[in-house]
């Protein structure tokens, strides 16, 4: 039988058989990438992963709005859902506010959190992209089922963007600052032509 040499991303230990699946809080990594002044190459981010262990399913959640003629993100969901992300989407929901202002609320937390609780006792490792300190409690019972999570947000914003009951609570806490090396899209440089 061989040895299964562990590899790593920043320290956090990854080992080449274990079977790894990807959490990802669309809105929360955006907003993560948008603070430390990156956009993330999603084709490299899954590829990242998969050189470190058996990548399982990579999920990404996001909401959707679904009335308009246009939504920026839906060239995203289109793109991840055909380049090995299972996407989880549903639409955003609009209400008006005590003060009589207009909001739009598309939370997936719920959605994440059945998913992950129903994969843990199938994976070995699994990566929260994610800072939002609601999933600390979630963390905790997949950990008792025996996987290992990882937590992937950043400190390195002001104010940073993982609470600190999360980060905590994770096995491992990988930055995404330290990370964008793996990960970053590189911007292509239009010249002027005359």
């Amino acid at each position: 039988m061989p040895i299964n040499i562990p590899t790593s991303i920043n320290h956090v230990p990854f080992y080449q058989e274990e079977k790894v699946a990807l959490f990802i809080d669309g809105s929360n990594l955006y907003s993560a990438a948008r603070a430390l002044d990156f956009d993330i190459d999603y084709k490299l981010l899954l590829q990242c992963f998969a050189s470190h262990g058996r990548l399982v399913r990579a999920f990404y959640y996001t909401a959707l709005m679904e009335d308009q003629d246009y939504s920026p993100v839906r060239p995203l969901v289109d793109w991840l859902d055909y380049n090995g992300y299972t996407m989880i989407t549903k639409p955003t929901k609009e209400f008006t506010d005590a003060q009589g202002r207009k909001k739009v609320k598309g939370n997936m937390d719920i959605e994440l959190a059945i998913d992950m609780m129903e994969m843990a006792d199938k994976v070995d490792h699994i990566i929260l992209f994610s800072g939002d300190g609601d999933f600390r409690r979630l963390i905790e019972a997949v950990q008792r089922k025996g996987a290992r999570v990882t937590v992937v947000s950043t400190m390195k914003s002001n104010p940073p963007m993982v609470s600190d009951e999360l980060r905590r609570q994770a096995d491992h806490f990988l930055d995404l600052n330290d990370l964008a090396s793996h990960i970053e899209r590189e911007v292509e440089l239009q010249e002027n032509v005359a």
